[in-house]
């Protein structure tokens, strides 16, 4: 047995001229292919028991289908967990994944008007909600709502972060603002905010009363998908 051929890896090039998604894409455009499709292009080779097709096929399902889960990983988890990824892999999916998140971002507009805690979901749903740690950000606004700026306050870990209530209040001086949003994430999905979520709104709120600066709401962002946050200010607590 010729233990090389065995062993040699089947790419996109080995599959039927039908199931090749990148003369596919080629010939139709991006839009008609499968997430599946689209992950074996960078994936680019699977192995001697699966293509590539089958390979991204395997780590979609492995992710319930979910790309927002998938966009969670860092490549050291998608090494460790996919077997057939190595670095240069999970690289290329990661880069992939982040170019899509940033152009996300980058399609916001630069300065809306956050009347709404569905606004303010809108701006920070592309920062916050593939990260796999906690973080905490601030959105400055003006006396008509109008967004001046945002500012990462703070980063944490898997299950918390500190905010310092100076440093927040001193960003909304610096920037003549007369509101101010704060918003965070929670890494795990879930929404119901933690004592400390509630703490650190109620102190950051009494302070900013003394400076006659209104903090607006505090967002929680449990994932990127529509609907998926917990608003303070929805919830009558501020």
């Amino acid at each position: 047995m010729d233990l090389s051929e065995d062993n040699r890896k089947l790419g996109i090039k080995d599959l039927a001229p039908d199931d090749r998604p990148r003369e596919k894409m080629m010939e139709k455009g991006a839009s008609v292919l499968s997430n599946a499709e689209l992950l074996a292009i960078l994936i680019g080779s699977g192995s001697s028991k699966e293509s590539a097709v089958a390979l991204a096929q395997r780590i979609l399902s492995e992710c319930n289908n979910d790309l927002d889960r998938l966009a969670r990983l860092s490549i050291r988890d998608m090494c460790k967990r996919f077997k057939g990824i190595g670095p240069a892999k999970a690289v290329a999916v990661a880069a992939a994944l982040e170019l899509g998140r940033r152009r996300k971002s980058n399609s916001v507009q630069k300065n809306p008007i956050l009347s709404s805690s569905a606004a303010v979901f809108e701006l920070f749903a592309p920062i916050l909600a593939d990260l796999p740690h906690e973080e905490i950000w601030v959105a400055l606004l003006n006396q008509a709502n109008r967004l001046i700026s945002v500012h990462r306050i703070s980063q944490g870990g898997i299950a918390s972060s500190i905010a310092d209530v100076r440093i927040i209040l001193k960003l909304a001086l610096d920037n003549s603002a007369v509101g101010f949003i704060l918003a965070h994430n929670h890494p795990s999905g879930t929404l119901r905010p933690s004592h400390s979520d509630s703490q650190l709104t109620t102190k950051v709120a009494e302070a900013a009363k003394l400076l006659d600066i209104r903090l607006l709401d505090h967002i929680i962002v449990g994932g990127s998908q529509l609907g998926e946050y917990y608003s303070f200010a929805d919830s009558g607590l501020i």
